[in-house]
């Protein structure tokens, strides 16, 4: 009887038959070399069988936070082997949003890099479950709060045996949970199974049009869906080169590029921006990248194919949504996210009775699979938000779209109390938690305002207690330790009163409709920079 070709979408079987074909080309490109696909599955191997001494198996949730290593690709590989579920997590997070992740994540093992060991020690006292770490990397100063926690010697990962484990997930198996800050409440743990996991990055394979001999560099976080999945497993599943770097750097990105002889990239609308807004150099245009995946697009994205020699394509999609539509390369609208792949989804543009709209009308963009497992599982412990979301039979996204009589896809704005800045997701409601904690402030409304670079820039309307004074450099100082840097507000708006309903809801619509105002404060302008 035939394989169902279904069962060959997990990573194991991916990288088998890789190693199988070509097993000596590189799969990873990083800064202290090549690593091939043999050598990958060699050490996923090893990872594998070390974090099986320590309880790890099908099921058990393992946090997940360090930088862009190839240990990282290696740990992501290794616990897709064993069925297990990786959480990585954001590695801007602290505090309040960190110790959320740990504790729903119910994990009781945590891989960390030792650089973010302050973090986890400024949330020590909120830890629930959390058993044991795992540092990456030498600790340089003690964190006594941690001293109850165990230490596992990132070595012993190293030092087990090169033996694949025995069995394996099903495509129906979780391979993460992924949090994502898209609404009101705290982060959802977006439940993302192996054949959600492999169509989204053959997805991205087939956006981009890679072949065996490519090398995708793209400077995205490892952490997030768009570097894991839609660069380094599109790689896996193509037998191309994925090139890693720490981060993005505006000043240096071509000049790596060139160094790891990229053909292509992924880039967020606002990197390619930056680039865009350097002084013209006379070799713009003699980039080895030939290819480039921009998300969002932004109105000047002609100006940039032409000056850098690339072709640009794009998309739309969430964590939960996937990326289930595309706008070929060098189509005329950079107004459009493009059409949908409509092989292996359906969608539709609906009101808020869920009833379908006409081409041309604004409403909700909503999805479901025509093969099962391959959108979002749900939320991890938390159903009444996967039934929320999953109202009706369709996946909602919270976004606003219209479509065109062609079938193009056009984003509009989002329905969702929620912000996204440079690719983050950014919930208002967890902002506003930390801007209440202040005590001058009184009461606050969190919300997006555009951004000169796409996608929004966060701004906070605050109401000072009676008889108080804040400066708002003392506000962001205070909101620095606190959160996320990419959360922490550009803009802050001193009001007297919040716009309310008759019942008392703070009316955002109406914030939003003002937005930056002349007497609304601008980190930016004012030089304020936040520490790394």
């Amino acid at each position: 009887m035939a394989l169902d070709p279904r069962a060959r979408q997990t990573v194991a079987q991916v990288l088998a038959d890789r190693v199988a074909r070509h097993g000596d080309r590189a799969l990873i490109r990083a800064d202290d070399g090549d690593v091939t696909y043999r050598a990958m599955d060699g050490l996923s191997n090893r990872f594998a069988q070390g974090l099986a001494r320590l309880g790890v198996g099908p099921g058990v949730t393992v946090l997940v936070m360090l930088p862009n290593v190839v240990e990282f690709v290696a740990l992501f590989i290794a616990l897709a082997k064993l069925g297990a579920i990786q959480v990585p997590v954001n590695t801007a997070y602290r505090g309040a949003l960190l110790a959320h992740v740990i504790n729903d994540s119910q994990a009781r093992l945590m891989i960390i890099d030792a650089g973010f060991m302050d973090r986890l020690a400024e949330a020590a006292e909120n830890l629930g479950q959390l058993e044991r770490l795992l540092p990456f990397g030498t600790e340089t100063a003690r964190h006594p709060s941690l001293d109850r926690l165990p230490r596992v010697p990132f070595a012993a990962l190293r030092e087990a045996p090169d033996v694949a484990p025995a069995g394996g997930p099903s495509y129906r198996d979780l391979i993460a949970i992924m949090y994502t800050s898209g609404t009101t409440g705290a982060s959802k743990g977006v439940m993302i199974t192996h054949a959600h996991a492999y169509n989204y990055a053959h997805g991205g394979h087939d956006k981009m049009d890679l072949g065996e001999g490519d090398v995708y560099f793209a400077p995205l976080p490892l952490f997030h869906i768009a570097g894991q999945w839609a660069v380094v497993y599109a790689c896996m599943i193509t037998g191309a080169t994925a090139a890693i770097t720490r981060r993005f750097s505006v000043e240096t990105f071509w000049r790596d590029a060139a160094r790891v002889k990229a053909t292509a990239t992924f880039l967020l609308g606002a990197m390619a921006n930056f680039l865009d807004r350097q002084p013209p150099r006379p070799d713009d245009a003699l980039t080895p990248i030939t290819k480039a995946m921009v998300v969002p697009l932004f109105p000047e994205i002609d100006g940039f194919r032409k000056r850098f020699g690339v072709k640009v394509v794009t998309t739309y999609g969430s964590t939960e949504v996937s990326a289930p539509m595309i706008l070929p390369f060098d189509h005329g609208d950079w107004r459009s996210c493009g059409r949908l792949n409509d092989e292996l989804y359906e969608a539709r543009i609906v009101d808020q009775h869920d009833e379908e709209v006409p081409n041309g009308t604004v409403g909700e963009f909503v999805i479901r699979p025509r093969e099962p497992w391959v959108l979002m599982a749900g939320y991890w412990r938390n159903p009444e938000g996967t039934v929320a979301a999953w109202r009706n039979g369709w996946l909602h996204s919270g976004d606003a779209l219209f479509r065109d009589a062609e079938g193009f896809y056009y984003f509009a704005d989002r329905l969702r109390d929620s912000i996204r800045r440079r690719g983050e997701n950014i919930s208002s409601m967890e902002v506003e938690t930390e801007v209440n904690a202040h005590p001058a402030v009184l009461e606050s409304a969190v919300f997006p305002v555009p951004s000169e670079v796409t996608d929004d820039e966060v701004m906070a309307a605050i109401v000072v207690k009676e008889g108080m004074t804040l400066d708002p450099v003392d506000l962001i100082r205070f909101l620095e330790p606190r959160m996320a840097r990419f959360m922490v507000p550009r803009y802050v708006l001193a009001l007297p009163a919040l716009p309310k309903t008759p019942t008392g809801k703070i009316q955002k619509f109406e914030l939003r409709k003002a937005g930056v105002t002349p007497d609304t404060w601008d980190r930016e302008a004012t030089g304020i920079t936040l520490k790394r």
